[in-house]
C-alpha cells in the first residue's frame, strides 16, 4: 500500500501544474493497483475537500464526485470509508459541509451521542449539538 498527500490529490484532481499533475496522475493511473493500492486518510480527504472549496472555488458537488471517485476506484483504499461516504453525501445534499459530517460520523462511531460545538453550521448535520 502507498500513502497518498493532499498535494498528490491535488495535483491529480486540478491538473493545474505542468510538472507535478502528471506525475500525480501516473502515480494514481499507472502504479496503484487493487495489490498495491493508495491509501487515502480522513485527514488527507479533509484537507483535500478545504482546499478544493478555499483555493480552487470547487462546488460541494464538485467536490462530493471528488470523493465518491476515490471511495469508488478499487485501487484506493480510503480510512473511515462508511464515515466518508455520510459525509460526501451529506455534502452532496447541502446538508453539511464535508468536514462538519465527517467530525460527526466518526464521533458517532466512536460511540459519542453528540459532538458539541459552538457553530452553528457545524450543528447541522446528525450527531452535533450547540454549546
Amino acid at each position: 500500500m502507498i500513502g497518498l498527500d493532499t498535494n498528490v490529490l491535488i495535483r491529480h484532481i486540478t491538473q493545474d501544474d505542468p510538472v507535478q499533475s502528471p506525475r500525480a496522475s501516473a502515480l494514481i493511473e499507472g502504479r496503484l493497483t487493487e495489490d498495491e493500492p493508495g491509501f487515502i486518510s480522513v485527514v488527507t480527504l479533509a484537507e483535500t475537500a478545504w482546499v478544493l472549496d478555499r483555493s480552487y472555488e470547487y462546488s460541494s458537488m464538485e467536490i462530493a464526485t471528488a470523493i465518491g471517485g476515490f471511495l469508488q476506484t478499487t485501487t484506493f483504499v480510503v480510512e473511515n470509508e462508511v464515515e466518508v461516504f455520510f459525509a460526501m453525501t451529506a455534502l452532496k445534499q447541502g446538508r453539511a459541509g464535508f468536514t462538519d459530517a465527517l467530525i460527526a460520523a466518526l464521533g458517532t462511531r466512536a460511540g459519542c451521542s453528540t459532538t458539541m460545538t459552538f457553530d452553528r453550521e457545524a450543528a447541522r448535520p446528525p450527531g452535533f449539538s450547540l454549546v
